[in-house]
């Protein structure tokens, strides 16, 4: 089996989209900054390497409704795997083409914030309160 990269796709703590992260990184700049999705305060790292995009970036790809059901990090490989078929100039017409055409992403289980969410809800409000979606949410 052949394998051929052709496009790329980029969505980092440096922002979204090869041209403005590289261009970034030429600059010598950090997408490390203190931690602000979470108040961080009574832990001894207040940094860490955050996406900055706001959720409704990602609207493009997938509505507001939809993204309730699903962790953040699926939105942000939805958009580097849009973005790299973009790159490419791939839009497979063709049902053969299409076949052709793969992004893979593999989870178990969701994202540390999905699992930290839900962890909190089955302590306060017991199991009967935990979502339907915890697990096949990638």
């Amino acid at each position: 089996m052949r394998i051929v990269v052709t496009g790329l796709g980029l969505v980092t703590p440096l922002g979204c989209g090869v041209a403005s992260v590289w261009k970034k990184l030429i600059a010598g700049q950090s997408g490390i900054r203190r931690i602000s999705s979470f108040d961080a305060s009574s832990y001894p790292s207040q940094i860490a390497g955050q996406i900055p995009e706001p959720l409704e970036f990602f609207e493009q790809w997938v509505s507001k409704k939809d993204q309730r059901k699903m962790g953040r990090f699926i939105l942000w490989t939805m958009a580097a795997a849009e973005e790299a078929l973009a790159d490419a100039g791939w839009k497979p017409q063709t049902e053969h083409d299409r076949e052709r055409t793969g992004v893979l992403v593999g989870s178990g289980i969701g994202g540390l914030d999905e699992i930290s969410h839900w962890s909190v809800v089955l302590h306060e409000k017991g199991p009967s309160r935990v979502g339907p979606f915890f697990v096949p949410s990638p």
